[in-house]
């Protein structure tokens, strides 16, 4: 089970292989409840294919160990809805159960009001993204994972999207697992950093980043700091 100590997911050992390239190989981390996870690296590193992977849409090696009955939200990081003919009020009325439009909404600071019947295709990029998480968050998830949210969002409006998932997660007790690059958000808001090249490069605090001596670490040679692996 996961949740011994606190964790709600421990990854070990894990391997992807496709078309007889190594994509991911030996990764192994740990994700307390309740925080924050930033997954940094290199275009071509394996994030996107390890978000993937954890939700089994991959084959692979090693084990994923989610605690019992988890529910899990994924926004991916492109998602073209310019030919779809759909408001976002039916968007967000797709599946069974969970809140409701305006409560999905209200979540990611929209108004119903001033979205719910615009077409998906006319947001803009930040409404885009909001739009989607409220999707991922319809459902009650434990867990929220996100290729890069802020992708197709302007500068002045990366940063509050940032600070929205934040308190998402505090009020909702909600684990996040993002994929970024930006190394001032993961400062600010994340509290673990993974950072891969298809191998761990670094495991640990985020706060740890902004030193000389952990980005040498990250983007030079392959360490393993132990603070976010835990106990096997």
């Amino acid at each position: 089970m996961a949740d011994e100590n606190g964790y709600i997911l421990k990854v070990s050992n894990l391997g992807v292989r496709l078309q007889n390239q190594t994509l991911l190989e030996n990764i192994s981390f740990n994700v307390r409840k309740g925080t924050t996870l930033a997954i940094l690296g290199p275009n071509g590193a394996g994030k996107t294919v390890l978000l993937r992977t954890l939700l089994n849409l991959i084959p692979h090696t090693g084990t994923i160990d989610w605690t019992e009955k988890v529910k899990i939200g994924y926004v991916p990081q492109y998602v073209t809805v310019s030919d779809v003919p759909m408001s976002v009020k039916e968007f967000l009325s797709i599946g069974n159960g969970g809140i409701s439009v305006r409560e999905a909404l209200n979540l990611v600071k929209l108004q119903e009001k001033e979205v719910a019947n615009k077409r998906l295709g006319v947001l803009s990029g930040g409404q885009l993204r909001r739009v989607l998480i409220a999707w991922a968050l319809k459902e009650k998830p434990d867990v929220l994972l996100l290729d890069e949210p802020t992708t197709g969002v302007d500068m002045d409006s990366e940063e509050p999207i940032y600070l929205m998932l934040n308190e998402i997660k505090k009020t909702n007790k909600i684990t996040i697992l993002l994929i970024t690059h930006n190394i001032h958000i993961i400062e600010e808001y994340t509290d673990d950093l993974l950072a891969i090249n298809k191998c761990i490069t670094y495991c640990g605090p985020s706060q740890q980043i902004g030193k000389p001596e952990t980005q040498r670490v990250i983007y030079g040679e392959p360490v393993c700091v132990e603070t976010l692996r835990g106990e096997a």
